[in-house]
């Protein structure tokens, strides 16, 4: 008789899933209809989502409302549409440098602004009451940091309330009475998929709202909406999505919103193969987020299973940008083999605009537990130290003049200029840049340091990693966004 109560069960939450596929399909193939333009990059601000915010409060579809300001005075404003019973309620950018999903909002919020799906809306529409608080700490957003200018993480702040941002947040929760809540973050790229190679591009929690971890209908249901977007995100990212942790934190927003009775689902933007603005992370978000929408208007997620929540697996941090494995090193007349784990490590230019990179070797040794986003099997190589180009060049213009390919080739990695832009803060090209007195340190490979060095075979160099990044030289192809300057 159980066994009969599972396949029922099984089959229902296959049968729940399986009436959204085709709206998930199409809400994916036609995304870049209703994609965003003005708002392509990662280091978005305030001013950025302000005149999109302004057009909406002249649509006549949607009711917009100030609702709070930043500690900056920056206003916090509250986007609805519907009219419905049920309230859904989507925050997002609580952590100023984690903004994917407040792209995927405007995105969302011109698919209900256009004539299409007219169906599926009206089905929404008439069920739910949908709001958007976009850009909780647009301070954050500022100075792209996590945290507020107050210097708190206001993902911590949900009992003291000390700051005005966590007060709105609390107080349009409770105003609203939110039946379901989406908590929208983004993570470290550098999380995988437990014991697998695949990033975390989506991470998921229903968080706990006790010690005991006890699941009552409402985090029950935000366990069904995750099992339900963990399905969608299958065909899209297969094997890449992750499950945090769910030990009580009795200072967060998300495990009081689930307290306080709101069914409340974390997801966590991550990182994808060669997605570094991760557009196509905010697609992903846009598309499971629809359709789960469009699910609790269906009430749909009542027939999922809450057992396969379980099954997703943990999230966790063995990824690398850069993978170098089984290289032999020399050191003190004796040779070794090691793997080596480097991250592209991104530093803001001073406008917050933009940044740069200034990569770092993470770990060192047997890593064998552990991936990388690009992974060189360098056995059979030998890593060399970099040189340092003979001749003495005057300034940028020369330096540009230069062949990187041929120079790179014969291990040349540093070159040496006597004049620098006061105002230039790294090298735009493939070899890093060193002042008249630097002296290059002996290689010690080493936690810490800046990764550049050559991988040699029988006297010829087949690899150089400059900065970080790995250029293959048996290709005429340098992918190195900067190298550095050492003055």
């Amino acid at each position: 008789m159980k066994r009969i109560l599972l396949s029922i069960l099984s089959f229902c939450a296959f049968s729940a899933i399986g009436q959204s596929d085709n709206i998930t399909t199409q809400l994916y193939d036609t995304y870049e209809n209703y994609k965003e333009s003005s708002i392509g990059k990662r280091r978005i601000k305030r001013t950025d989502i302000q005149p999109l915010i302004d057009k909406l409060s002249t649509n006549d579809k949607f009711k917009v409302n100030t609702v709070g300001t930043s500690i900056g005075g920056k206003d916090l404003s509250l986007i609805s549409i519907g009219t419905g019973e049920t309230n859904v309620f989507l925050w997002s950018q609580m952590h100023g440098d984690e903004p994917t999903a407040t792209q995927a909002i405007f995105d969302i919020l011109n698919f209900f602004d256009s004539p299409d799906f007219k169906k599926e809306k009206e089905a929404i529409l008439a069920s739910l009451t949908v709001h958007f608080l976009p850009m909780l700490n647009p301070d954050g957003a500022e100075l792209y940091q996590r945290r507020n200018l107050l210097g708190i993480d206001i993902n911590r702040d949900a009992l003291r309330l000390q700051s005005p941002e966590s007060q709105t947040l609390k107080r349009v929760r409770d105003s609203l009475n939110a039946d379901f809540g989406f908590n929208l973050h983004d993570q470290s790229t550098y999380y995988n998929a437990e014991r697998t190679e695949k990033p975390a591009t989506i991470s998921y929690l229903a968080p706990a709202y006790n010690y005991e971890k006890d699941i009552n209908e409402t985090r029950g249901n935000a366990m069904k909406i995750i099992v339900f977007m963990n399905e969608i995100l299958q065909k899209y990212a297969p094997g890449q999505v992750g499950r945090y942790n769910d030990d009580f934190e009795p200072r967060a927003f998300g495990d009081n919103i689930q307290k306080w009775g709101t069914s409340t689902i974390l997801i966590e933007s991550g990182g994808f193969p060669e997605d570094v603005e991760k557009q196509e992370i905010r697609k992903l978000n846009y598309t499971s987020i629809l359709s789960a929408i469009y699910t609790i208007a269906k009430k749909s997620y009542e027939s999922i299973s809450i057992e396969d929540y379980e099954k997703i697996p943990e999230n966790d941090r063995k990824l690398f940008d850069l993978k170098i494995v089984g290289a032999k090193y020399e050191l003190m007349g004796n040779t070794y083999t090691i793997d080596l784990g480097m991250n592209q490590i991104e530093v803001d230019y001073p406008d917050h605009n933009s940044f740069w990179y200034s990569s770092r070797i993470l770990d060192q040794g047997d890593l064998s537990t552990y991936y990388g986003y690009e992974t060189l099997d360098a056995s059979g190589y030998t890593i060399r130290q970099a040189k340092v180009y003979p001749e003495t060049l005057n300034d940028f213009n020369t330096v540009g003049r230069l062949n990187f390919n041929d120079l790179l080739k014969k291990g040349y990695g540093y070159l040496r200029v006597t004049n620098f832009p006061s105002k230039k803060i790294n090298s735009p090209y493939p070899m890093h840049l060193i002042g008249t007195k630097y002296e290059v340190p002996d290689l010690n490979l080493m936690p810490g340091i800046n990764p550049t060095f050559f991988l040699e075979k029988d006297g010829v160099f087949d690899y150089a990693i400059i900065n970080g990044f790995l250029v293959d030289l048996k290709k005429n192809d340098i992918q190195v966004p900067n190298a550095m300057i050492f003055r």
